[in-house]
């Protein structure tokens, strides 16, 4: 259950409305960094939690704060647009020198929400659920979560630098400090659960099995000049201490994949059906013909 109070969790006012960086703001709420993508992940993660009660508690606080997050970046969007133009002809009287701020614009603010925000992203993108990570691993989806805040912050401190608002700069000051306790925070639970040594890898209840272990700490090199490029991850201990990494070329360890003729009810060809299926793979041949 969800309460409300009708209160911002921080001001927010516009000394100077900008509708131009009001479509900037839309990528703080539907943009693939956005409030809304990090407020559905922590949600899902948390009802979906198994395990000790105390971390669902934590993604389901984290999750609501961000609801207030949404709501403030969408009352920054509608007082950025209270002095928008509603018509090319309003926006030529007063600017004649061509339609700057009407071809800035997000044309939706004023076509489908009346001067209001969207849940979409600076180019009118509608937010895509397919951004929302909830894996049911808990040190997986701290990772994850640290990273959605990493690439919020960096937007946060983009926006930062676009404006010249007094009032917008002290907004997003404050949630960019909030996206710096947030990297903490998700980061703070995979050190409480014994850190990366004890973490990794992810999911640990899985060990790697013979004969792959020997690849689980290679780094490969692709590079067909045979450049592997060296450092943290190619030599010294393992983060999970488990282990020393090496580094090799990479080398095929499989032959070219061989695949039966399609079935005459397929819908293939005739010159694909009647084709063998390699001339020197008899079995596989063998198998396409019984199929």
């Amino acid at each position: 259950m969800f309460y409300m109070d009708g209160k911002l969790q921080y001001p927010v006012r516009v000394e100077r409305p900008n509708p131009v960086f009001a479509r900037a703001l839309q990528q703080a709420i539907g943009g693939v960094e956005g409030e809304i993508r990090v407020c559905l992940q922590y949600m899902f993660q948390g009802w979906g939690a198994r395990g000790p009660a105390k971390y669902r508690d934590m993604l389901l606080n984290t999750g609501t704060e961000e609801i207030g997050h949404i709501e403030m970046l969408a009352t920054a969007v509608a007082l950025n647009l209270e002095k928008a133009p509603l018509s090319f002809q309003e926006e030529a009287a007063a600017n004649p020198v061509a339609g700057a701020v009407l071809n800035g614009m997000n044309l939706r603010h004023i076509l489908s929400a009346g001067l209001a925000a969207t849940p979409e992203d600076a180019n009118g993108v509608p937010f895509n659920c397919s951004h929302v990570y909830a894996s049911g691993n808990i040190a997986g989806d701290m990772l994850a979560n640290a990273m959605a805040e990493a690439t919020g912050r960096a937007l946060a401190v983009r926006l930062h630098g676009m404006t010249d608002d007094p009032g917008m700069k002290d907004m997003l000051g404050f949630l960019i400090a909030r996206d710096t306790m947030h990297q903490q925070q998700w980061l703070a639970v995979v050190e409480e659960l014994g850190g990366y040594q004890a973490q990794l890898p992810i999911p640990n209840s899985h060990k790697d099995t013979e004969p792959h272990a020997q690849y689980a700490y290679a780094y490969f090199g692709h590079d067909m000049s045979g450049l592997v490029p060296s450092g943290r991850w190619t030599e010294g201990a393992t983060l999970d201490g488990k282990g020393r990494f090496t580094s090799m070329r990479s080398e095929p360890l499989g032959e070219k994949p061989v695949l039966a003729p399609p079935r005459p009810d397929s819908g293939a060809q005739t010159d694909q059906v009647n084709a063998p299926a390699a001339a020197n793979d008899p079995a596989m041949a063998q198998r396409g013909r019984s199929a």
